[in-house]
């Protein structure tokens, strides 16, 4: 394997992964890892996770989107959390670290792209997310009432009402009450429960202050 022929390969994909190269070449697996150890040295292949490459930006035909990729280090997975509340504009302030919710293991993974952090959630909890195109790749990331109902979930403590204004929620317009109070409805957490019925408090009485022409919550 040499890099013309890996560009040529991998050029046009965001990542790639070993069982890849196994396959579209003769080399073995071993002569693979050296060579890849030796070209990531030299910058120009940039490792992922364990076992998941891209290749640096003179050779990527294609942009590497952090939200693309987030799904694909840790399957199955979703972005959920303060990243996707920021995502669907539920706050004002942009997420740092791509927060995901799956039913393995939490971890989290520190790479040249960014802070991939995922968290454990049952698996009668992996529920309420949805497909969305992005430029670079559709994502699955969770819908709004999900995303909220998993950040009050996996977030320690109670979600006083205190609390959740201190998150500043906006545009809580796109937040259906009736899929809210489902989704924490499956979740049976008694702690969600009582953050949903805050929250959907809080978002009432925002609504009457927009219409009163206040600006604030």
């Amino acid at each position: 394997m040499n890099l013309a022929a890996l560009a040529t390969l991998a050029g046009g994909l965001p990542f790639f992964d070993l069982p890849l190269l196994v396959q579209a070449f003769d080399d073995p697996r071993p002569s693979l890892r050296v060579q890849l150890s030796r070209w990531i040295g030299q910058g120009k292949i940039i490792p992922l996770r364990r076992g998941l490459y891209t290749l640096g930006d003179i050779y990527r035909r294609t942009p590497l989107i952090p939200a693309v990729l987030a799904n694909h280090l840790c399957a199955p997975s979703y972005l959920s959390g303060i990243w996707a509340l920021s995502f669907h504009g539920l706050i004002p302030d942009a997420a740092v670290w791509l927060t995901s919710v799956t039913s393995r293991g939490p971890r989290r993974f520190e790479n040249a792209v960014g802070t991939f952090d995922y968290r454990h959630i049952k698996l009668a909890g992996f529920f309420g997310y949805e497909r969305v195109p992005q430029p670079g790749g559709a994502i699955l990331v969770a819908t709004p009432e999900k995303a909220l109902v998993d950040h009050w979930y996996l977030t320690a403590g109670e979600w006083t009402g205190a609390r959740l204004a201190e998150m500043r929620y906006q545009q809580t317009d796109l937040v259906s009450v009736d899929r809210l109070q489902a989704c924490a409805d499956r979740l049976r957490s008694p702690r969600v429960s009582r953050a949903t019925k805050r929250w959907i408090t809080l978002a009432a009485g925002e609504a009457r202050a927009h219409d009163a022409g206040a600006v604030t919550l």
